[in-house]
């Protein structure tokens, strides 16, 4: 029991993981023994953020656009370079885009779509692999971020990002049936407001949120390590396919 959610030994990839929800959960699975590699579009970001996160273990940094098949592929070539197998992978990266029905572009579809949704199937994909490799001594895991907006209506006009992070839970379900074959469980987190630079009403306006939040706070840190150390350790091995939703009640109240 004692070893339960240690991550000792173990490897993890985290896309989006410079910043916001990824460098949280970065954080926390190094605390927990793991080593982290951290992939960002922004180089720079990227490097500085696993030169930072580094006092905690060994964090490395690895730049990629994962919203392109190519981009994808180019990570898991990148990762393959440091390591032969991948026991933890996080598809994180995300973006968000709001502007009223009548005047929703194309452009903010396809931006958030891509990354939202497509890019987890195809990383997945190109790490599979390494993901079944590590499979062959313990159960390997994919934990997919989705959004307490796929679950339940924001008001706020994100139409692709709503429909994108609904799709990668469902997505999640589909994945999961396949993957667990190989020893491979894929689960999701579904967040509700954390303080980042894609939810600025969190980090500016915290007290606001709090008030519509029913735990009357938003979330920190440490609940949303807690919860990916959780799916990632051995105290996740048989959730299959599920939706965590970390959100201090969020969801129910807009139900």
């Amino acid at each position: 029991m004692q070893d339960l959610f240690t991550l000792k030994g173990r490897s993890a990839l985290i896309t989006g993981g410079s910043r916001g929800i990824g460098r949280m959960i970065a954080a926390g699975f190094l605390a927990q023994g793991a080593r982290v590699y951290i992939s960002a579009r922004k180089a720079p970001a990227c490097d500085r953020a696993a030169a930072e996160l580094s006092a905690f273990g060994t964090c490395v940094s690895l730049p990629a656009d994962v919203s392109t098949v190519e981009g994808a592929k180019a990570l898991a070539a990148a990762y393959a370079q440091h390591e032969s197998e991948l026991d933890i992978l996080v598809n994180n990266a995300g973006a968000a885009w709001g502007e009223p029905f009548n005047d929703f572009p194309e452009s903010g579809w396809d931006k958030v779509v891509d990354l939202n949704l497509k890019a987890p199937f195809f990383l997945t994909q190109a790490l599979a692999p390494m993901l079944r490799k590590a499979g062959e001594k313990h159960v390997a895991k994919v934990i997919n971020i989705a959004s307490v907006d796929g679950i339940s209506v924001n008001p706020q006009e994100t139409y692709s990002y709503a429909a994108s992070k609904a799709g990668l839970i469902h997505l999640t379900h589909r994945m999961s049936l396949r993957l667990i074959q190989d020893n491979i469980a894929v689960t999701a987190i579904a967040p509700g407001a954390f303080a980042s630079s894609m939810n600025k009403d969190a980090r500016d306006h915290a007290d606001e949120v709090s008030a519509r939040v029913p735990a009357g706070r938003v979330g920190t840190d440490e609940d949303m390590a807690g919860a990916a150390i959780y799916l990632a350790s051995r105290a996740g091995d048989y959730v299959v396919g599920q939706t965590l939703v970390v959100d201090g009640g969020v969801t129910l109240a807009r139900g």
